[in-house]
This record gives C-alpha cells, structure tokens and sequence, in this order.
C-alpha cells in the first residue's frame, strides 16, 4: 500500500537519511538516550502484543458465536457491541508500536528524493510532521477524558442488565491512555529525527532557513484562509495542502486529520467543536462490528503467506501449464489469482512470488524484465479478486455493502486474469525478443502434466493434496458469504481460525515450518498492517465531516449541472484524475481524497455504486504499476535484492499489463453489467 506498511519495525534513523555518529548534542540529550528510548519501545510492543492477543480472542468469540447460531441456534449475547468497542481499543493499542517504528502509512513519491539530495532538509521536514501528529493524538487523549471521567462516574454500559452488561469506561481509558502515550512517541521520534540528523555548522544554517520558509508558508496560508468567505476556498486550499503534505512523506492519517481538524475550526469558528469533531472520528467511526474485517483478514493472509501456501498452488500451476508458451508466467497469474482469493493485499502477492516465481522463470530462460513484469503485474489481482481489502475500504467510505463489492467483482476479476494470461502467451509467441522464452523451449522444458514419467514433479493426487488448504479457505470464506452464511467479519474470522489450524498442521508435517517466534511475529505485523488502515479510515471520516461542512460537494454539484456534462464526461474525467494521481500516491490516500468528493455528485445522476467501485479499484491499481511510485513495482524491487535487474526493466516489463488493465476499464465501462451477473 504505502512506504510505511513495508518496512520491519525497527529503530532506525530517519527514513532514506545516512546513518551517521550522533553529536555531541545528541548524545546528550536525554530523548536520545538508548535505555529512555528502548523502555518507550518496549511499552509499545507490550501494547502491540495485548492488541494482537484482543485480536484473537475476538476471532475466537466471533466463532463461537457463528458455531453456536449454526449448529445450535444459540447466538453469543452482544457479540456485535463488543467487537465494535474492541476494535477501537485495538487500534489504540498497537499505534505506538506502528509510530515507533515507522509503520504508519505514507508515501515516497518525493520524501525519498529529498532525503537523498537534501538529508537535512527531509529531517527537519520529517520532525514537522511528527509534531503534527504529537498535537493531533494529543487533542485526541485530552478531548476523550471527560468521556472517561463521565462514563466512571455515572456506570455506563452497553448491553443490558438481564444478559450481559458491560463497562464502557475501560474502553475509554485504553482510548485516553495510548493516544496520549502516541503523543509521546510522535515527539521521541522526533527528537530522535533531530538527534540523527548532522549538526555541523553547513548543515544548521539549512535547518535555520527551511525553519524560515515553512514559518512564512504557514503564515501566508493561515492569511490566505482567514481572508476567505466561503467554505469552498477553504477546502479546495486544505486538500490541495494535504495532496502535497501526503507527497512529501507526511503519514497519510495525519495528513487528512491534521488539515481537516483545522478546516473545521475555521469553518465552525470553534477550537472545541474541531476538537470534539476529532474525538468522535476517533472514536466513533470504526465502532462497528463491520470495521473487524480489516485485522481478521490481514491476519489470515499474513498466515497463509507464512504457511506456504503460495508456493504450493504455483508448483501445481506450473505442473498444469508448463507446456505452453509461456507457462511458467501463466502459471505466475494463474496462482497469484488463486492466491488472492484469501489475501487481499497485492504487496503480499508481489513479495511472494517474487521469490517463488521469478527463478525458474529466469532458469528457464525468460528475461529478466518479462519475468519480474509478470509478478508485479499480476499481484494488482490480489486488490480485486474478493476478498480484497481496497474494496472493503471502499463499501466502507461510500456506505455501500462489501459482500456486494466482492460479489461484483469476481467476473471483472477473471477477465482481467485471462486477459493477463492471453498478453504473457501472445508475447512469448510472437515477441521472443522480449520475453527471451521461444515455443520450442516452453514446449521441451517441461513433462506432460499427466505424466507418470519419473522427472514429473507432481500427480494428480499430490496435486489434489496441495491445493486442498486453499480451495477449503476459499469455500468457506467466499462460500459463507455468498450463500449468506456469515457476514464480511465473521467470514474473515472464520478464516483466520482456518488458516491458523492449517499452520499448525503444516507445521508438524514440513521441516522448518514449526516456527512459533514467526507466528507470533505474524501477529505483530497483522497489528501494525490493520491500524495503518483503520487510522486512515479514522482520518478520513474526519476529513469527510470537514468536506461536508465547506459545502463544497454541493458547489461542485452546481458546477456540473451548470456546465451541462454528460455522465460519460464525468467519469472519463475522475478516471483521467485516478490515473495521474496513482501516479504519485498510494491507492488508499487516492480514494479518501476522491470518493468524498465525488460521490455526493454521483447522487444526482443515480449511479450503481457496486459498479463504480470496481471501476474506482481498477483505475487506481494502475497506479501500483506506474512510475514514479509504482508500489508494485518496488516491492517486487526490494524482495528482489542485490540483482542486476533496474527499477526501469521492471516498469518496462509491466507496461503491458497497464494496457490489459486500461482495455478492461474501458470493457467495464460499455458494459457494466459485468458486475452485476451473480446479484
């Protein structure tokens, strides 16, 4: 997804800085003290690890009570209620951990560049921003308190006292304690930042004249936006500051956050009702029993990637296609589309079969470019093959239902994997020069698939054994949904339960694989993974409320009804936007900044929303494949390591299937009805 969702925690200088020998300042200097910092450091994970632990038990509950309703009919007593609270504990929980180590979304568009070219100039930029979020986490913990203190002293409780009664101050309390425990972990971090940063005299006058510039940029723009009337100038001036907050490597959440608490205390005139604007964002708009998908079906993927599923569906693709020109990058699409029907993350599938796929593609003669072009063009599949976690983000910002999403988008999903299949065999055949395979080498590099010939490396029946696990989390994931067995949630527990017992089967049967640190490092990595969502989905409620207020939706409705455009206009438009703007941002931050916008303008000409959010999820995954962010394309880059293959062999090798993606846009397009065949 972004930069932060990528990197190991770990405590490290800031991010593309040299590492370099502290001064004598920062050696110093109490913040910068190891034993200070390392205690900081343990308390967030001892955090992250109680979140992780709350994570599970809230699978276990979320089956039981699935169990209990389908074989007994006896439903657990407010299972929705406590999920709802537990999810905003969660996030709690673990974002001091995700702070600490950097995990929280944001974008390299730029920060890389400048960190490169200018290492002080990034540190001072990235200290700013870690005081951005030090205040915004901070308004949240004092605005939150009285909550605290009024739920204590007068008992509240959800649930009732004739079944299950439960408190609802020490929800509260996780709420007022980590967020404030977050404020103290953005500013170690940054005086951390400043404590790795070069203090030589050069470098100091640098930092003394960005301090100057960025002190006359606020100046002139909190002038610019006291002096306007409207609320529409306001909000156009906040995102335009926020899209280029977000390039520069400003974490995304407190981007949107940040911006839109200050919209809407000039927009209300009031510094409490911004601050209570943001409490509730924080607190309210991920209490709900649907927002538990996130982490449930993080955890299964991270799981199943760990249990090596992915590498058995490739050998069994392989098997199946290997005699055709160019099985092998067949095979590549044909697993990365059974992979992602229980992932739902494409950096996990560019990460995977980067190191499943690409050596015995380059073994067996495909070039460089072609093979790596195959991975990272293939692993966009795991943001639309259901379950997908870009859809579910989107059902959740345009209050649509996602068991729909993931319904709708199964056809355009296996269109656009056939479609990637057709392109690798035309390009195999007919332009050897690029993909370096010939039909002769594909056809006598490999054994019939039915073969009982000693050198074939699978049978039916091994086969059959290895694509079990997968087909079982398959059917009982999408299978519960679709037949309405369970909802998003409970499906996504279901199958976090399944992969973990699969796990643990394959653990006693696989040398190697009985790796328990692993595991529970898989739980750590699943809570840093879900809050970096669930904080931008907190930020862009947030950022929502401030749209809303500016009456800007409404301007921008007048404006397309005064200029008469005709709906084809308007979405080529918003589809030309997605495409440029995934060039230089990730695919979440595209669509919080877009869908508030553009939605209240689809009211008016009665669109099928289902249909629109697989053609919003296609268009922005191009931007996965494109220069200069390219996310794909760099995932597949570091899992690659030190090889001679270039950043620019990799884009060169997916700009095919950009045009298979853009072709299926178009397809979407003049036929919507393809997302509506299995409502």
């Amino acid at each position: 997804m972004t930069q932060g969702l990528l990197k190991a925690p770990k405590l490290s200088p800031s991010a593309g800085a040299p590492t370099r020998r502290p001064s004598a300042w920062s050696r110093s200097t109490f913040w910068a003290g190891r034993h200070q910092m390392q205690g900081l450091y343990s308390t967030g994970r001892w955090l992250s690890a109680a979140g992780s632990i709350w994570t599970m038990l809230l699978m276990v509950l979320i089956v039981t009570d699935v169990l209990g309703r389908s074989l007994l009919n006896a439903p657990l007593p407010r299972v929705p209620e406590i999920v709802g609270y537990s999810i905003v504990a969660i996030v709690f929980l673990q974002v001091v951990d995700s702070v600490l180590s950097r995990r929280l979304a944001r974008s390299d568009a730029w920060s890389e560049s400048i960190a490169k070219r200018r290492p002080v100039l990034a540190a001072a930029m990235m200290a700013g921003f870690q005081m951005v979020g030090a205040v915004v986490m901070g308004i949240i913990a004092i605005a939150t308190l009285p909550d605290l203190v009024e739920s204590w002293r007068y008992a509240d409780y959800f649930g009732s006292q004739s079944d299950l009664a439960i408190p609802v101050w020490p929800f509260r309390a996780v709420v007022v304690m980590c967020a404030g425990l977050a404020s103290v972990a953005f500013l170690v971090d940054m005086f951390r930042t400043m404590a790795d940063a070069p203090m030589a005299r050069a470098n100091t006058r640098e930092m003394l004249r960005f301090a100057a510039m960025a002190g006359v940029a606020v100046t002139g723009l909190t002038i610019a936006l006291l002096s306007f009337q409207s609320g529409f100038g306001i909000a156009v001036t906040l995102v335009v500051c926020m899209v280029l907050l977000v390039l520069l490597g400003m974490p995304i959440a407190m981007a949107l956050a940040g911006l839109s608490f200050v919209g809407v205390w000039l927009l209300r005139e009031d510094f409490l009702t911004a601050a209570d604007m943001l409490k509730i964002a924080a607190t309210g708009s991920i209490q709900n029993q649907l927002y538990g998908v996130v982490p449930l079906f993080v955890l299964m993927g991270l799981v199943v990637n760990e249990a090596r599923i992915a590498r058995d569906a490739f050998d069994v693709c392989e098997w199946l296609l290997g005699k055709i020109v160019g099985g092998l990058g067949i095979a590549t699409v044909a697993a990365n589309t059974v992979f992602a029907a229980i992932t739902g993350i494409s950096i996990a599938s560019a990460v995977v079969f980067t190191r499943v796929a690409v050596p015995p593609m380059l073994d067996h003669g495909y070039s460089g470019r072609f093979a790596v072009g195959i991975v990272a063009g293939s692993s966009v599949l795991g943001m639309l093959i259901p379950p997908s976690l870009l859809l579910i983000v989107y059902g959740i910002v345009a209050e649509v239902s996602v068991g729909a999403l993931f319904t709708a988008s199964i056809i355009p999903g296996v269109i656009l994997a056939v479609g990637f299949a057709l392109m690798i065999y035309a390009i195999a055949r007919f332009a050897p020069s690029f993909a370096g395979v010939t039909a002769h080498a594909a056809r006598k590099s490999y054994p019939s698939a039915w073969s009982r010939a000693p050198e074939a490396k699978e049978t039916p029946r091994t086969a059959l054994a290895k694509l079990s696990p997968i087909g079982l989390l398959i059917v009982a994931v999408l299978g519960g949904i679709y037949c309405g067995v369970f909802t998003p949630t409970e499906a996504g527990a279901v199958g976090a339960a399944l992969a973990l017992c699969i796990y643990a089967v394959r653990a006693v049967r696989i040398p190697g694989l009985s790796n328990w640190p692993a595991l529970w490092r898989l739980l750590i990595e699943t809570g840093q993974v879900s809050v970096s969502i669930l904080l931008l989905i907190i930020a862009a409620n947030m950022y929502t409320r401030m749209i809303a207020l500016s009456g800007l939706p409404a301007d921008l409705v007048q404006l397309v009804v005064a200029v008469e455009m005709p709906f084809a206009v308007l979405i080529l438009c918003y589809l030309g936007a997605l495409l440029l703007m995934g060039m230089v941002l990730d695919s979440v931050s595209i669509m919080l900044i877009t869908l508030p916008l553009m939605l209240p303008i689809l009211a008016s000409f009665d669109v099928d929303l289902i249909w629109f959010g697989i053609l919003t999820v296609i268009a922005i995954e191009v931007g996965l494949l494109t220069p200069p962010l390219g996310l794909s394309v760099f995932v597949v880059k570091a899992a690659l390591g030190n090889s001679a293959i270039t950043l620019r062999d990799i884009f060169i090798g997916t700009s095919p299937f950009v045009g298979v993606m853009l072709l299926m846009i178009g397809l979407l397009f003049i036929f919507p009805q393809l997302t509506s065949v299995f409502q």
